[in-house]
This record gives C-alpha cells, sequence and structure tokens, in this order.
C-alpha cells in the first residue's frame, strides 16, 4: 500500500523559506523528492499571497502535488465558541484546492453546541484536521480525547492531526496518546524531538532517539505522513527524498 508523504513547508526553516523566495519556489523541490502532497503554511504568506492562492492552486497541481492548508488559529477560541474567520479559512483553503485545513483544537468546552459548527463544515468540500499543538492548556489528551468523542457521536465532517513530538511540550506520552486516539486520526504530522536544557527541540529522524518508530506504527497506516521535522543541507532535493523514502516504508521496518 503506497503511503502518501506531505512535505510540511515549515519543515525548511521559516526564514530559508523566505530567503528561497517563498513556498511556491520550493514547490519543485517537494516534487522532485518524490513526495504526494506540501502543506502551505498561512504564517508563511505575504499578505500580497491572498490574492493569488488560484496561482499557487495550479503551481500544485501542475507539480502533481496535493495540498493541505495550514492556519496557525485554533477551531475553538478562548471564550469556547468556534473560531469566526473559520468560514474564511475554509474559503482560502478551497481556493488554494486544498484537500484538508489543519487548525489547532484550542478552547474547547465539553458541552458545547456544535450544531453551527457542523452546518458550516458540511458547506464545505475542504476536510478539516484539529492537531494536537504544544500548549499545556489546550493540547492535551483529555480535552482532544473529549473533543474527538463528541464529534464523532455528532457525526461532524472532522480528523484528528496527531502531532508525534507535541505531547512532549505538554509533559504527555506519546503512547499513551496514540492508544487513546488513534481511530480518530486522519493525518500524522511526523516528529522527532530531544530535550536541550529544560526545553524540547524538533529534530530530524535521523538523530532521534528512534522513538519514533513503534510510536509511528500504533497510528492509522493508511493516512497522509507529513514531515514536520528540520530538512537541512546543502541538497534539500536529496534529502527531502530520503524521508519521503523512508516514510513510505511500513513503520514496522522503518
Amino acid at each position: 500500500m503506497k503511503k502518501d508523504i506531505v512535505v510540511v513547508m515549515a519543515a525548511y526553516g521559516n526564514d530559508n523559506v523566505k530567503a528561497l523566495g517563498g513556498q511556491a519556489a520550493l514547490l519543485s523541490v517537494v516534487a522532485d523528492a518524490g513526495a504526494d502532497g506540501v502543506e502551505i503554511r498561512r504564517e508563511l504568506f505575504d499578505e500580497s499571497d491572498f490574492s493569488t492562492l488560484a496561482e499557487l492552486a495550479e503551481n500544485i497541481r501542475q507539480k502533481g502535488l496535493f495540498a493541505v492548508y495550514s492556519v496557525p488559529e485554533s477551531l475553538f477560541v478562548e471564550n469556547g465558541e468556534v473560531n469566526p474567520a473559520l468560514k474564511k479559512f475554509l474559503e482560502e483553503a478551497s481556493t488554494l484546492g486544498a484537500r484538508s485545513l489543519k487548525l489547532a483544537l484550542g478552547h474547547f468546552k465539553s458541552g458545547a453546541d456544535l450544531t453551527p459548527l457542523k452546518a458550516l463544515l458540511e458547506t464545505s468540500a475542504v476536510k478539516v484536521v484539529v492537531e494536537n499543538d504544544q500548549t499545556p492548556d489546550c493540547g492535551v489528551l483529555s480535552l482532544m480525547n473529549a473533543f474527538m468523542f463528541t464529534a464523532q457521536s455528532l457525526h461532524l465532517p472532522l480528523e484528528m492531526t496527531f502531532d508525534m513530538a507535541n505531547w512532549l511540550w505538554v509533559g504527555q506520552d506519546p503512547l499513551t496518546a496514540a492508544d487513546h486516539l488513534a481511530h480518530y486520526v486522519g493525518y500524522v504530522h511526523v516528529k522527532a524531538a530531544e530535550k536541550r536544557g529544560e526545553k524540547w527541540h524538533a529534530v530530524a529522524l535521523d538523530d532521534s532517539d528512534g522513538s519514533w518508530k513503534p510510536l509511528l506504527a500504533k497510528l492509522p497506516q493508511a493516512v497522509p505522513r507529513g514531515i514536520e521535522f528540520p530538512l537541512e543541507g546543502q541538497d534539500l532535493t536529496a534529502v527531502t527524498r530520503h524521508y519521503v523514502d523512508l516514510l513510505r516504508e511500513d513503520a514496522t521496518h522503518a
């Protein structure tokens, strides 16, 4: 079974992406490395980029790639309500031709009326994928589990993005999280991390302790895998191709 591998543009480093000419300039690297998709990051856009989303979409299509659109905001804002900008983000994702829109969970409150959210999601062809982030009040297992259980019960057309390393930032065990959440997962952010002093830092898989392998094996094998660890080196295409090939292997053999 061929696995879809997505390259997250932030893996090249935000400053580096801008120095190289922006996300569109790196599409050839992603395509030449044999990836299937690209995760376009909203935070890497200049204001002028929002007027050329359709052109970027065509560029992605011509490279034989599909798109995920990542927005650095949450599905639920601090008062527990659905982000009022969600419709705009879905429209941007649609113009970009994205398969999915990735948001953090944010401040979900159990018992909230999610009927308006369901109605909005059902109007869009873009699927929302909700990620565990690095915030101790929102990126924790208990809250994500409660939300995904509720979402499934209400048949909301969304899935989870499981970021493999973000659990470490909030002091939780990624393997335990996988045990509870794997059946909700529709997209995996592959990431390894190491602690330096008191802080966690993302590292390339080859530079990690290897704990990503059993963790990835616990997650669904048929969902897209996004490379969100640092991709660095003189030959970015070769470095990217190395990890695209590695992540196409079965996790049990990687």
